[in-house]
């Protein structure tokens, strides 16, 4: 939803900052790649040695990149398709490498249920699936916008759960989880959906390579 809805707001703050980098010479790509691997980073250092006020405030932070890089190309007159499926692709990294290293913490630091640790794989899995049919689903012709869990909601519900976890509240990150897992379940299922419904959702697609046409 806020992938949608909450560029515009997010403006204000973006473009002061993407016009600062394009001055310098920075371009859309690098952003892209520092801010992905600096997030992958301080997920993998801080939150499995419990540093989860410190991990929430700086992922948030260079999790913005996201949102700059965006930005810049369209600064530039527009993005490239190599770089949009790099960021697509820093984009699953992150998420993988963030929700990775939080189920790492549950198990060996937080010694949690069996059941919060089934929802941190959950989320793990469907923030992946849920980009994969997005992308898929374009690559075929369909045309596929919003859902209940983008990545937006689930990097804020997933860092704030683990920051409020860090400041001591009980239950913050398992709760974010669950929420995270019951949504992102319904947005695969809501993605699907809207794929089936769309007009070209019966067009005929072409064999993969090597495969023998039917006759």
């Amino acid at each position: 939803m806020l992938s949608v809805h909450g560029r515009r707001p997010m403006a204000v703050i973006l473009e002061p900052i993407a016009r600062f980098l394009l001055k310098f010479g920075i371009s859309p790509n690098a952003v892209t790649v520092v801010g992905a691997a600096i997030t992958a980073v301080i997920a993998v250092t801080l939150i499995p040695s419990d540093h989860l006020v410190l991990a929430a405030i700086l992922s948030g932070i260079f999790a913005a990149f996201d949102m700059v890089d965006g930005t810049m190309a369209r600064k530039r007159g527009g993005g490239t398709s190599f770089g949009a499926t790099l960021d697509a692709t820093c984009d699953r990294i992150t998420d993988g490498v963030l929700f990775g290293a939080i189920t790492w913490w549950l198990i060996y630091h937080d010694h949690a249920s069996r059941f919060i640790v089934i929802a941190a794989f959950t989320v793990l899995i469907t923030s992946q699936v849920i980009s994969y049919v997005k992308a898929r689903a374009e690559a075929g012709g369909l045309h596929l916008i919003g859902g209940l869990v983008e990545r937006p909601e689930r990097l804020i519900l997933g860092l704030v759960g683990i920051g409020l976890e860090g400041l001591g509240v009980p239950w913050a990150i398992e709760t974010a989880l669950i929420l995270l897992a019951i949504g992102s379940i319904v947005t695969v299922i809501q993605r699907l959906v809207m794929a089936s419904r769309d007009p070209h959702a019966e067009d005929a697609t072409a064999p993969p390579a090597g495969a023998s046409e039917a006759n």
